[in-house]
């Protein structure tokens, strides 16, 4: 693992003693099956925390923000997390990429030991109440009963299912399921991923032949890429559904403009390219600012993390800095035109969910 100091200090302050600052970690995947994902979700972080220590951080202490690569994998996590607890001394834990490299980190000894609270994972399962955890993105479960409404809107009754068995994807899995029961939608056909091509092409044949209204992929961005290539062959103008979790410039890297067209997938934060609300444009602009890289739905993500944890904090009325026992203000939170919070019986911040679909400019429409 690379230990990664993303310092986000001002000129003036460089040289203020890191007791003095507030101490931030996270461990989160950089450079494994999700690093297109944290990159983004990091530099959105970041961008904020730049913009924050610039006009004086917080009540004057400026945040030092400390990442490590934990490549996705569960026993790196629990390495990284243990590096920022017991060597780097975090003040606060940011998550990082998948249910099951969170599920490691609540679990690993030095975690449950050190009183922290993991904040704002890219995870989407419903955790105990009173878990060591605060979620800033909706659950899966929310993204899924979202997607079906929209698709239950134009009647349609049965679904495809593409899943790629892991197990960072069988919270997603087991959401899916129990909307698909909770609905009485009729599973048409279903096709899992595996490492075997040969059966990979004849169950995605099979799925075409059995002509579903809509097909829900659990799979990662990857994955998706290459069934939607091969799918469009069969079915050119069957809806393909996906979740918040994809990458989806890359997506249509790898499969190509023409694949992604009938294709939508549902998003936790509104449009990063355009928008009419405070934290939209702040986030635009403070990317232009701070980093030389274009804005995508995880930047905005991360920038909503990053704001929202500040606002918590904030709220406590100068009762501390401490998460791990804060209480919500009743009615929420507002975080530059956007109210999370406001269901104080969730560990999930956010509500939030839209949908974005691939238009034929190659661009998303919200």
């Amino acid at each position: 693992m690379i230990l990664i100091f993303c310092v986000t200090l001002a000129p003036s302050f460089a040289a203020k003693i890191a007791g003095e600052n507030i101490l931030v970690g996270q461990a989160i995947d950089l450079s494994g099956p999700n690093a297109d994902l944290g990159r983004d979700y990091v530099a959105g972080i970041k961008t904020y925390f730049d913009a924050l220590n610039a006009n004086g951080g917080i009540n004057g202490r400026h945040i030092q923000y400390l990442t490590i690569d934990d490549q996705g994998q569960p026993a790196s996590a629990v390495k990284a997390v243990t590096e920022l607890i017991e060597k780097r001394h975090v003040d606060y834990l940011f998550g990082g990429v998948g249910d099951e490299v969170t599920q490691a980190t609540l679990t690993a000894p030095v975690f449950q030991r050190s009183g922290l609270l993991l904040y704002a994972p890219l995870a989407g399962a419903d955790y105990p109440q009173d878990a060591s955890i605060l979620l800033w993105r909706p659950s899966y479960r929310q993204e899924m009963r979202y997607i079906f409404s929209h698709f239950g809107k134009l009647g349609i009754k049965d679904i495809g299912l593409v899943y790629q068995p892991s197990p960072t994807n069988i919270e997603a899995y087991h959401s899916l399921m129990a909307e698909i029961k909770s609905t009485g939608i009729k599973l048409s056909g279903t096709v899992n991923l595996t490492s075997q091509n040969a059966s990979n092409i004849k169950a995605i044949a099979n799925l075409g032949a059995a002509k579903p209204s809509f097909v829900m992929v659990i799979a990662d961005t990857v994955s998706t890429g290459m069934f939607l290539k091969k799918f469009r062959t069969y079915a050119p103008h069957t809806f393909v559904a996906g979740s918040s979790l994809t990458n989806l410039p890359m997506l249509r890297q790898l499969a190509g403009a023409q694949a992604v067209e009938w294709t939508v997938f549902s998003q936790v934060v509104p449009n990063p390219n355009r928008g009419s609300s405070q934290i939209q444009l702040e986030h635009l602009d403070m990317m232009k600012k701070y980093r030389d890289e274009p804005v995508s739905s995880f930047t905005l993500e991360g920038y909503f993390a990053a704001k929202s944890w500040v606002q918590l904090i904030r709220a406590r009325n100068g009762a501390g800095i401490a998460l791990h026992d804060f209480k919500l203000p009743k009615g929420g939170v507002d975080v530059g035109g956007y109210i999370i919070g406001a269901t104080p019986t969730s560990n999930h911040l956010s509500e939030y969910v839209d949908i974005a679909l691939f238009n034929k400019a190659n661009g998303l429409t919200f």
